[in-house]
């Protein structure tokens, strides 16, 4: 994909505010007609910049605030393991994120559950995935910011 350009960027900008503009109505938000609008978009999403549109839900109102940062450390460090535990821990649907790390901790995990049982019932799951050489929970108490927006 070539270099993305002050329009690119602007046309991102918006969907990344609001995904369901018609291309009529994002190219009257960006000063350009639906069609070459259309097209941008397009370009963008064969490329793979626009990877997929969502609806994002509200966590609390759909019946899961608690959130609960995961720190996992493992003396186990080979492909076959790793591929084994991330398909067993992607597969889990309370894990909104999955990353692997650098210095002491080798995994970081960002869980979601309705309350504190329902992170026991997760976290019983999880260590039976894999043998983990420590499992650390940081509950969060409150979101502060949170957002999907990259800035572009």
């Amino acid at each position: 994909m070539k270099e993305l350009d002050r329009m690119d960027r602007t046309i991102l900008s918006a969907l990344q505010e609001d995904g369901t503009l018609s291309a009529a109505q994002l190219g009257e938000k960006v000063g350009l007609s639906a069609t070459p609008c259309w097209k941008r978009v397009k370009a963008m999403e064969e490329a793979g910049l626009i990877e997929k549109r969502v609806a994002i839900v509200n966590r609390e109102r759909a019946g899961l605030p608690v959130t609960v940062f995961v720190s996992l450390r493992t003396n186990r460090h080979d492909e076959a393991w790793l591929r084994k535990f991330a398909a067993s821990v992607s597969s889990m649907p309370e894990v909104m994120e999955f990353h692997r790390m650098s210095g002491d901790v080798d995994y970081l995990l960002k869980v979601v559950a309705a309350d504190i049982a329902g992170y026991d019932r997760f976290y019983k799951r999880l260590i039976q995935t894999a043998q983990l050489a420590g499992v650390s929970s940081a509950f969060s108490m409150e979101e502060i910011k949170s957002t999907t927006a990259l800035p572009l």
